[in-house]
C-alpha cells in the first residue's frame, strides 16, 4: 500500500528541512562564499607555511653539506700538496724546506689568480649596463 502525504504534512516536512522556512537568499550565498574563501585562504597559508619550513630545512642541509664538502676539498688539496712535497724531496734534488717554500709559492699564485678572477667578475654584480642606461635616460630627460 502506498503512503501519500497530505499537503500539510508535505509543508511540515519541508519546514523541518529549512530552519528559517525561507529559501536561501543572497546574504546566505555571500556568507557561504565568504566561508569558502576563508577556507581557501587558510589552505593556501598552510601550504605556504609548510613549504617555508621545508625550504628552511633544505637550506640548513645544503649549508651543512657545503661545509663538509669544503673540508673534504681542502683536505684533499693538502694531501695533494704533501704528495708533491714528498715527491720533490724523494727525487733527491730538493730539500724539504725548499719543497715546502715551493708549495707555498704555488698556493699563493693560485690564490692570486682566483682573487683576480673574482675581482673581475664582481664588476658585473652592480648591473653596470643597466645603470649606464638609466643614467643616460635621466640626463636626456633633463632640460
Amino acid at each position: 500500500m502506498e503512503a501519500r502525504l497530505t499537503p500539510d504534512e508535505l509543508a511540515a516536512a519541508h519546514a523541518a528541512e529549512e530552519p528559517s522556512g525561507n529559501p536561501p537568499g543572497v546574504f546566505d550565498g555571500v556568507k557561504s562564499l565568504g566561508m569558502t574563501l576563508r577556507g581557501l585562504a587558510h589552505d593556501h597559508l598552510r601550504i605556504i607555511s609548510l613549504e617555508t619550513r621545508l625550504a628552511g630545512e633544505s637550506l640548513v642541509n645544503m649549508i651543512a653539506a657545503g661545509v663538509v664538502l669544503a673540508v673534504l676539498v681542502v683536505s684533499a688539496w693538502l694531501m695533494l700538496v704533501a704528495i708533491g712535497i714528498i715527491v720533490l724531496v724523494n727525487s733527491g734534488g730538493v730539500g724539504i724546506i725548499l719543497a715546502m717554500l715551493l708549495a707555498i709559492v704555488v698556493n699563493l699564485v693560485i690564490a692570486l689568480l682566483l682573487f683576480r678572477m673574482i675581482h673581475r667578475a664582481s664588476r658585473h654584480l652592480g648591473f653596470p649596463a643597466t645603470l649606464r642606461s638609466l643614467s643616460r635616460d635621466a640626463t636626456q630627460e633633463q632640460p
